[in-house]
């Protein structure tokens, strides 16, 4: 079955994800070390000691930096898998990397306490 975009948004959901994809590139196939040292540089704000929800917070700002959303909206989801997209007729989970979903869900402090850095 093909799904007909049903308003301009629809139409501009490939380039919101496309765009979102190419942000998250410099993160993926990383250590969660590595993912927090890129978001403090691109973001040029310090990441440690923070808790899940600024560092699922930091990862959304890297993925949206620059992107023109279109109406699109998008949020981490609870799991850190994923980041949805939303606001049209249809909706888009772009899938998150290992290391990004680590980095969210346990930060590096964990890691290096189980001695697995």
């Amino acid at each position: 079955m093909t799904i007909h975009p049903k308003s301009h948004r629809d139409l501009m959901l490939a380039p919101v994800a496309v765009e979102i994809d190419l942000n998250l590139q410099r993160l993926r196939d990383r250590t969660p070390e590595d993912v927090e040292a890129e978001l403090e540089l691109e973001l040029d704000k310090p990441a440690i000691h923070i808790n899940r929800e600024e560092r699922a917070e930091l990862v959304l700002r890297q993925a949206l930096r620059d992107v023109e959303m279109h109406g699109w909206t998008a949020r981490i989801s609870d799991d850190a898998a994923r980041i949805h997209l939303g606001g049209g007729s249809v909706s888009l989970d772009l899938g998150l990397s290992g290391a990004i979903t680590s980095y969210i869900r346990d930060g590096v402090l964990a890691l290096e306490r189980t001695g697995r850095t």
